[in-house]
């Protein structure tokens, strides 16, 4: 599910000049320092750590480090990369370790309140923030303060096969989730296709994305000034839209089954009209080698409703200094090294650049036209899942309740009433 890193930093030439600070009368004292010695001290190195899979490749980074390292020769970075999955533990285990972290949008708030990360809140400028898409740069938020900066850019869209619209007779790519629903019900009446939509609905963290996504275009938000507000009339309204699209045969009653990569094989073997996913399913979708339907691939914005227009969960990741660390100036050097304009635009193919003014650039552009002009938009509309310490025991138990609902088990209602007073009893402390 994930897609993502980026950064530069300072490097101060203070030590040479210290040497030279000490009073002494000896003439060892006094001495010229041999120049190798004064490298020696000078001398700093980091550790980061990123992850395996997605977005920026490793050879990617590591190339990023060679090149920072050849510009800083002063400062030395050791690069660990892990799986996606083993992030998370192996910062709150060995965070001291660390000087330089990416971490996933969710994991701001925990890791503030476990103190882990540095507030950088004055060290991006407001030109800088004016020029990054407010939903990634949020991200990296908590308690009205800056303690990262965003890095790897990725949103879920719309995906749809152009053929089977054209042949329903369907002019327009639905804007609206009623339009949406309105041209699955014709493509099922035509017989083009028995299930018209898939989604990642697996009780898995895939199903919070895609429930915080529709709940926020319906106007919905889970979390309100630190306070749990789970069952409000916008988040049933959305729940229900999820469950009735199960019971009136539009969603393919297995994505309650399915992760994204299930979903990409319903859509690439010509299974369905209408996908959502992350931005990696455009190119592999019109691969020869993994799809079916090479040529027939739209990508458009979610749909929303007459309240947003649309909304996107953020799949974004950013980097961030340890509080531990011993070299703050040079980790953030190096942060801004990495999410600079000129790796951004050098490496656009792999993943999507967080300034909004590179998505007017033709280099950038170029890379991929039409993917290019949908997220100028949708990256405009970004929702983050909830921003509290205690998300990763909310989302396992929204997993759990909303499930229930896709599965007719429980009315949208009940559903979301019995998480919310068991979020307020048991988990938002």
């Amino acid at each position: 599910m994930k897609k993502k890193l980026a950064a530069v930093l300072n490097v101060c030439a203070a030590a040479g000049l210290l040497a030279g600070c000490a009073a002494s009368t000896t003439p060892a004292a006094t001495a010229p320092e041999k120049k190798e010695d004064s490298q020696k001290k000078e001398s700093v190195s980091l550790n980061a750590i990123f992850m395996k899979q997605a977005g920026y490749s490793e050879e990617a980074i590591k190339e990023a480090v060679d090149a920072f390292i050849k510009a800083n020769p002063n400062i030395k970075v050791e690069a660990t990369f892990v799986p996606y999955e083993a992030l998370e533990q192996k910062i709150l285990v060995g965070g001291g370790s660390y000087d330089v972290m990416l971490i996933d949008a969710p994991w701001t708030a925990k890791f503030v309140k476990a103190n882990l990360l540095l507030d950088v809140t004055g060290k991006v400028s407001d030109a800088e923030r004016g020029d990054i898409f407010e939903g990634a740069l949020s991200a990296m938020r908590a308690d009205g303060k800056l303690y990262g900066m965003p890095w790897l850019n990725d949103v879920k869209y719309l995906f749809y096969n152009k053929e089977m619209l054209e042949k329903a007779g369907i002019a327009e790519v639905p804007k609206t989730w009623d339009e949406l629903i309105a041209a699955s019900k014709t493509l099922k009446e035509k017989k083009i296709v028995e299930h018209p939509i898939v989604w990642s609905w697996k009780q898995a963290e895939a199903l919070s994305v895609d429930f915080t996504m529709i709940a926020g275009s319906f106007g919905g938000e889970f979390v309100k000034d630190g306070k749990p507000t789970i069952q409000t009339p916008e988040n049933v309204e959305a729940l229900a839209f999820m469950q009735k699209s199960i019971k009136d045969g539009l969603t393919n009653p297995s994505s309650v089954e399915y992760l994204e990569e299930d979903v990409r094989g319903v859509f690439s073997s010509g299974k369905a009209a209408f996908a959502l996913n992350w931005t990696y399913m455009y190119d592999m979708a019109n691969d020869p080698k993994e799809s079916k339907v090479v040529g027939k691939v739209g990508i458009a914005a979610v749909p929303g409703t007459a309240k947003k227009p649309s909304a996107t969960t953020n799949g974004g990741m950013g980097l961030a200094i340890s509080k531990k660390s011993k070299h703050p100036d040079e980790s953030w050097k190096f942060i801004q090294f990495l999410s600079s304009k000129e790796f951004q635009k050098k490496h656009a193919q792999s993943a999507l650049p967080i300034w909004k003014s590179l998505f007017n650039d033709s280099a950038v552009a170029g890379t991929n036209p039409q993917l290019i002009e949908v997220s100028k938009k949708q990256y405009e509309h970004i929702v983050n899942r909830a921003q509290v310490p205690w998300y990763g025991q909310f989302s396992t138990e929204l997993q759990v309740s909303v499930h229930q609902a896709l599965l007719d088990k429980a009315t949208p209602q009940k559903a979301l009433d019995d998480l919310q007073a068991k979020v307020v009893k048991d988990i938002a402390k």
